[in-house]
């Protein structure tokens, strides 16, 4: 027990684990979990859903909880050696997780469970229909060769998607550029300060200049260097391609990715992956993601090409550039808006120091969800990282009541892998030893990080990236339901997942809210009305080009997996979907799909629509808030209580839309979602 992966403590003890813990643990696991499988397929669990949940779910849960610390840790503090132990542990990992998830004994068991489901409550009957449909779609339904070769493309898989991860990262971490002080004229001085102060560090002349979002954004965005910004997108688009290094060279393992989600369709009977994608999600097909995506093209594509003539107009006329290219749009686009709107993002980041965020973000959701936010205290794996709890009033003993915790890690760093996520430690569950375990979340950004003495600030666009990721950890955190496969995010559909975490960005676009989540950096002072206004004229710029730009993703996702074959026509693909939606066409040597991490190494492959399929189902939520909106803004209590309750208290445990029904009191339509990006 002295292997801190082993223990059976609530949180895990990140500041002890080494890469040296995890092989025997990992193994211990593993060992345990088959013993486990082995038990509850034998005569001695009867086949009822408590029992078998109790032997199974016991020792899965364990195992759950210390790969995934390990995988976190892969995530946010990566070394050669923590990478190492990850990589040789994720096979014997994957093989275990393919093989139950197709036991044909644990199968018929749930099967035999399955003919007295009326005597089950909902929850626990969603949660078993969820487990004969994923008992299906991980090939218990196969034989012989077919079972074997199943199993062994899971595995395959995620060692694929491991590798893509590592190219990318180290892609990033592996591209810096020195920059003289002259060359960065225009970048703001808080990322030329920690420019330089990086180059220090590593006892080197000049700015270093990374792939890292904080580091490369604002030269792009600010810096006046015209070949600069050339040298540094081409980088960033080049990024784990053939363009590069060939050590971390994409190509091939986008290719096998794809060949074997293809030929796992086949063996399901599906003609592509991307029809296995969508059995268990909102969308029923292919072709409906692919109008509704078409659809939402259509009706943005003249908003878009208003946004892109009048962009072209104003770099040929005000910036000298007659030949806008991709290096070209950020700075253009920041010099426009602030020529049209008087602002410039860099003006308005000075309010948004960090701890008056979260003072803020804290006060919406205690006000709206009756709760209480708490710092806690918990070993984490980077100094920076911190610890909170949240609390409801009126438990048992008249003492407040657990509700859940969470850590938050908001900076970005060397070895962290590049944006924002939320992940869970563990879900709420009433544990068969008869106590409820409380659910935990993991809340990752990659904000620059705060220079010595001063507080950090955020953008505007990371305040809404906090609210987002936020949004996903209180539909984790807040759920009342106690069956752990379907409480919290678990179990809900994938392209609705992302209800609750857009719903949340719309408080960042309120003045109510907005003025108790700033203060100057320097005096104090909260953000002026007169400046928040200009934002919020400023709100929709540019909204066509950037609608077009998600389209475009999403589609060139679904036609990846949506055509058999697409393996070999990558690039072709990328120039057909461009040529169909986009009204701006990037350089030939952009490879954006080579750090696409969403969909090879996300989970989102064949779900990246889900951003924008969600996206109307939040702005249609929000319009609840905004028909209820008082004298006291949107921060209707009542409203609160019944979206915490129809939404996120419900968790996985029914059909999405059920609970939007629930909330709202019909169907979503897409009306509420052109409105607010101005394209009504």
């Amino acid at each position: 027990m002295t292997n801190p992966l082993l223990r059976v403590d609530a949180l895990p003890a990140f500041d002890e684990i080494l890469p040296e813990h995890v092989a025997p643990a990992i193994d211990a696991l593993l060992q345990a979990n088959d013993a486990a499988l082995e038990r509850a397929v034998g005569p001695e669990v009867a086949c009822d859903y408590d029992a078998v949940s109790a032997v199974l779910d016991t020792a899965s849960e364990r195992l759950h909880r210390a790969w995934g610390a390990v995988g976190h840790l892969n995530a946010v503090a990566d070394t050669p050696e923590l990478r190492a132990a990850y990589t040789a542990a994720l096979p014997k990992v994957s093989e275990q997780s393919s093989r139950h998830a197709a036991d044909e004994r644990l199968y018929a068991k749930y099967k035999a469970i399955a003919q007295h489901a009326d005597s089950l409550s909902p929850a626990r009957a969603k949660a078993l229909s969820n487990a004969m449909r994923d008992f299906v779609l991980a090939g218990a339904e196969l034989q012989g060769e077919a079972k074997q070769r199943f199993q062994r493309l899971q595995e395959l898989q995620a060692d694929l998607s491991q590798k893509f991860s590592e190219h990318v990262l180290d892609a990033t971490d592996g591209y810096a550029y020195y920059a003289s002080e002259d060359e960065l004229q225009g970048v703001p001085d808080d990322a030329k300060q920690a420019a330089l102060a990086a180059a220090q560090a590593e006892g080197k002349p000049g700015c270093k200049i990374t792939l890292h979002f904080p580091s490369y954004f604002p030269v792009m965005q600010y810096g006046s260097n015209r070949a600069l910004r050339e040298r540094l997108y081409t980088a960033n688009v080049t990024r784990a391609s053939e363009l590069g290094p060939a050590e971390q060279d994409n190509t091939e393992v986008m290719r096998e990715l794809l060949r074997l989600r293809q030929e796992e369709a086949a063996l399901l009977g599906y003609q592509s992956y991307a029809d296995v994608s969508l059995v268990p999600k909102m969308a029923t097909s292919p072709q409906q993601v692919l109008d509704f995506l078409r659809d939402l093209a259509r009706r943005a594509r003249p908003y878009a090409e208003k946004d892109l003539a009048e962009l072209r107009g104003f770099a040929r006329e005000q910036l000298g550039l007659p030949d806008l290219q991709a290096w070209d749009v950020p700075y253009a686009s920041e010099k426009l808006k602030e020529a049209r709107y008087a602002f410039s993002d860099q003006e308005v980041k000075q309010y948004f120091t960090e701890p008056k965020v979260l003072e803020g973000l804290f006060h919406i959701i205690e006000t709206l969800f009756e709760v209480s936010i708490r710092p806690d205290s918990a070993p984490v794996w980077h100094p920076s990282a911190r610890f909170f709890r949240i609390e409801r009033a009126g438990g048992s003993d008249g003492e407040p009541e657990l509700v859940g915790q969470f850590y938050l890690d908001p900076y970005a760093r060397p070895g962290k892998r590049p944006g924002a996520w939320m992940d869970d430690v563990c879900g709420r569950w009433a544990r068969p030893e008869g106590w409820l375990q409380k659910p935990v979340a993991q809340l990752v950004c990659n904000f620059t990080p705060p220079a010595p003495g001063r507080p950090a600030v955020l953008s505007h666009d990371d305040v809404t990236t906090l609210f987002h990721e936020f949004g996903h950890g209180l539909h984790h955190l807040l759920t009342r339901v106690d069956d752990i496969g379907v409480s919290g995010i678990s179990g809900v559909e994938w392209d609705a997942v992302e209800l609750p975490s857009q719903f949340m960005e719309n408080f960042c676009w309120e003045w109510d809210v907005v003025k108790r989540l700033t203060a100057h950096v320097d005096t104090g002072e909260p953000l002026p009305r007169e400046l928040f206004d200009r934002m919020l004229a400023a709100k929709n710029f540019q909204s066509g080009l950037q609608t077009l730009r998600q389209v475009e993703f999403s589609l060139f996702d679904m036609r990846l997996h949506a055509e058999p074959g697409s393996e070999d026509r990558i690039e072709a693909l990328t120039n057909e979907v461009r040529s169909e939606v986009s009204v701006f066409q990037p350089p030939a040597f952009n490879r954006f799909a080579h750090s696409f991490s969403h969909i090879f190494a996300g989970g989102y492959s064949a779900g990246y629509y889900s951003y924008k399929w969600a996206e109307v189902l939040s702005a249609d939520a929000w319009g609840a808030f905004e028909e209820t909106a008082g004298e006291s803004g949107v921060l209707n209590a009542q409203t609160g209580r019944r979206y915490l309750r129809s939404v996120l208290e419900v968790g996985g445990s029914r059909p999405a839309m059920d609970s939007f029904k629930a909330f709202r009191g019909r169907e979503p339509t897409i009306d509420a979602l052109l409105r607010h990006q101005g394209m009504s």
